[in-house]
């Protein structure tokens, strides 16, 4: 019996010894790594370097970001970009791919040398015919830059001296979801953090009182679902995943304090949630705890920025004239695309501007004709905005969907409609301002608009453009998960180098 009271005492003693170890070296670790960030910013000495430092924390090195990813890892063009994003795949050939060989093929079959063998979707696949359908909208050339831009959209015909056009885009998916996620995530998957998660988690905010990452879903859109996951974080730390404005009362769900609260009382909270959650830290070292104290305290802060940055009472009727009528009816894609630029001069770092409704099976001339409409307006307006305000060098600007549409139509082809089906292979974006060549451009498609001929631009290839031009390497850009290193590019991509100024 005493020798195994003996033991339990031995056994203690080296528990209670192991249990001061890893105390006195939790301590070390927490106050080595706390003093050196006191000493960078007091050596930085500006209230936004610090911020940036200790809102930046990499939990897979355990160390503050700015320093261990290196970023930026080259001088950046872009300061911040807005991604208006096109959802449901818009036709290239009735906006900018303008083939006139078409219109002495009209109901040809497509032929095999062309389609060579590529996927069709279920949806055209059991066709007995694939006739061929030649827009029915005019072309016409605009500008020094001589740039085809169709009848479709006349306003954006007046800026394209302002725009790189890239007419050889391809990407790896023919259905919506998995290519809309792929063009967000770089994944056909989901679970893959987003474009302006990556971007926030990199490069941190330039705005303490804004998310770095904002979401704006125009209302009024039919067509494919929009899921939060498009602009979600994915394994990044959950502060970095995009928010979402909305119109109406309330642009952000739960920021508003309940009747008779005010922000005494929030922030009496906030400080004792945040005394709790330190223990809470303390004890598991999440870094969980950490970022959901993070947007608590975004939070607090946006209740007083949102309101101010949302009012557009202060915007003189010349600017609603640009936009246009719809930009007066909050939650219209031409609202958003202004209220995207009061976001941008707030320094946003990444604004989603989505627009549903491209997908046109059947009836394609008039549903592009529609979606022109309401879009085509506002997207020149941010244009000639931004360059009025000395902000169009250093704001990138991005148009595109997941895919453009096929050379043959989709049901009855007549000499008034016509329906087109899904195109991975070759479609049309195009990209301006911060570090873009203006007046270009890049790449060439046959002359069915089937098949890339010259300078293909893959959607990897994209991605890794735009976080070039944010200073970023996307080969660099990395976050280890369940023991790989993720990267938004994935394991292939280049930055296109002959679109960069």
């Amino acid at each position: 019996m005493c020798d195994h009271h003996d033991k339990l005492r031995s056994n203690n003693k080296d528990l209670q010894q192991v249990e001061k170890m890893f105390d006195r070296r939790e301590f070390l670790t927490k106050t080595s790594l706390g003093l050196g960030a006191i000493a960078l910013g007091s050596l930085l000495n500006t209230d936004k370097a610090w911020s940036n430092v200790k809102n930046n924390v990499n939990p897979d090195l355990g160390m503050f970001s700015r320093n261990s990813l290196g970023l930026p890892h080259h001088v950046p063009k872009a300061k911040r970009a807005i991604y208006l994003f096109q959802s449901g795949g818009p036709s290239q050939l009735e906006l900018f791919d303008y083939k006139p060989k078409l219109t002495k093929m009209i109901g040809q079959e497509l032929p095999s040398s062309v389609r060579k063998g590529q996927r069709l979707t279920g949806m055209s696949a059991d066709q007995s015919s694939l006739p061929i359908a030649a827009s029915i909208i005019d072309f016409k050339q605009y500008g020094e830059s001589r740039a085809w831009v169709s009848n479709a959209m006349p306003h954006l015909s007046g800026v394209v001296d302002d725009i790189c056009f890239i007419k050889s885009m391809q990407t790896d998916a023919i259905n919506h979801d998995p290519a809309i996620t792929f063009f967000q995530t770089g994944s056909q998957q989901p679970g893959r953090p987003s474009i302006g998660s990556w971007i926030s988690y990199g490069l941190g905010s330039d705005n303490d009182n804004l998310p770095t990452f904002i979401t704006l879903v125009s209302k009024n859109g039919s067509g494919q679902p929009l899921y939060s996951r498009l602009w979600g974080n994915g394994f990044l730390p959950t502060e970095h995943q995009g928010v979402q404005f909305r119109s109406g009362k309330d642009p952000v769900l739960y920021l508003t304090d309940p009747e008779n609260y005010d922000g005494h009382d929030r922030r009496k909270m906030l400080d004792y949630l945040g005394k709790l959650n330190e223990i809470q830290n303390d004890s598991y070292g999440d870094p969980e705890i950490n970022a959901r104290m993070s947007q608590y305290e975004m939070a607090f802060r946006m209740q007083t920025s949102i309101p101010e940055v949302t009012d557009m009472s202060d915007e003189p009727d010349y600017i609603f004239e640009m936009y246009g009528e719809d930009s007066r009816d909050p939650g219209t894609y031409a609202a958003n695309c202004l209220l995207g630029r009061k976001l941008l001069e707030k320094d946003v770092k990444f604004i989603q501007i989505y627009h549903q409704g491209w997908d046109q099976h059947l009836g394609c001339p008039g549903g592009v004709l529609n979606n022109a409409k309401k879009t085509d307006q506002a997207n020149a307006a941010l244009i000639k905005d931004l360059k009025q305000r000395g902000m169009f060098e250093d704001t990138l600007v991005i148009w595109g969907g997941e895919f453009g549409r096929t050379v043959y139509s989709q049901g009855k082809l007549t000499a008034t409609d016509y329906g087109r089906d899904h195109h991975p292979k070759a479609f049309t974006m195009f990209m301006a301002g911060a570090g873009i060549k203006p007046g270009i451009t890049y790449g060439e498609t046959d002359d069915f608009s089937y098949n890339v001929v010259k300078d293909p631009v893959h959607t990897h290839d994209f991605q890794a453009t735009l976080l070039h031009l944010f200073g970023i390497d996307h080969e660099r850009l990395t976050y280890k998960h369940q023991g790989r290193r993720f990267r938004l590019t994935d394991v292939h991509g280049h930055v296109v180098k002959d679109i960069l100024s």
